[in-house]
């Protein structure tokens, strides 16, 4: 559930919050609470505005996902933010706790995902098949605990679960990802993924900005790993 605690940062044009693991982003057709919903009403009675309050989602993340999630106030600004994101000149960077250690420290992964709408997952190949999109990410693995290792993905395309399908194809399912070959769940029942930051062109201003997301503070396993990175 969105707080005003959530909001990373905030101007006349844009507005980017760290979003709940469970949260949905937009409104589906189950009718559950969506993060889009909630800030429009909250920004409704902050602002006290007579008139419904335009939000426009640039970007998604799945529910089961945390982190900086980012929309535009105002209709010129999701204009122009669509473009880049159309244009691949938003830098997107994800945190991922992973049940095994990449066989390389980095690299950059370059499959082909076919999506299946009837179950809602996404299948990873390595050479071209059918109606299969050309995804690709670069990741670096940033630290590991008895158990899990900690891994930075930068996200160069936009597929259908892309980090979790290509991560699990390498070996590497994200802890929690059932749907993905992890070995057991989540207590909050969501995968730990986490969109730790974003850089892009604000779209009035047209300078640089760099947000970023702290970490689930009820996860002892994230704390860790974000104290061990702030430690370096």
């Amino acid at each position: 559930m969105f707080t005003p605690q959530d909001i990373i940062f905030e101007d006349n044009h844009i507005i980017v919050v760290n979003k709940h693991c469970g949260d949905l982003v937009q409104p589906d057709p189950n009718g559950d609470s969506a993060l889009e919903n909630e800030i429009k009403a909250f920004i409704k009675v902050r602002d006290n505005k007579p008139f419904d309050v335009f939000l426009g989602v640039v970007h998604r993340i799945d529910r089961p996902v945390s982190g900086v999630v980012l929309f535009a106030k105002t209709s010129k600004a999701l204009s122009r933010l669509n473009e880049m994101i159309r244009k691949g000149e938003i830098t997107k960077r994800y945190w991922a706790v992973v049940e095994n250690r990449p066989e390389k420290e980095s690299g950059e992964l370059v499959h082909y995902i076919l999506r299946d709408g009837r179950t809602n997952r996404s299948y990873c190949y390595n050479t071209p098949k059918g109606d299969a999109k050309r995804a690709v990410l670069r990741y670096t693995v940033l630290g590991c605990s008895d158990r899990y290792t900690l891994v930075e993905v930068e996200l160069i395309t936009g597929r259908h679960h892309q980090i979790r399908a290509q991560l699990s194809k390498i070996g590497c399912p994200i802890k929690g990802d059932l749907k993905y070959g992890a070995k057991r769940s989540n207590p909050d029942g969501g995968i730990s993924l986490h969109s730790r930051n974003m850089t892009f062109i604000h779209p009035v201003r047209k300078e640089s900005v760099t947000v970023e997301a702290q970490v689930p503070a009820n996860d002892n396993l994230w704390l860790y790993f974000a104290q061990s990175q702030a430690g370096l």
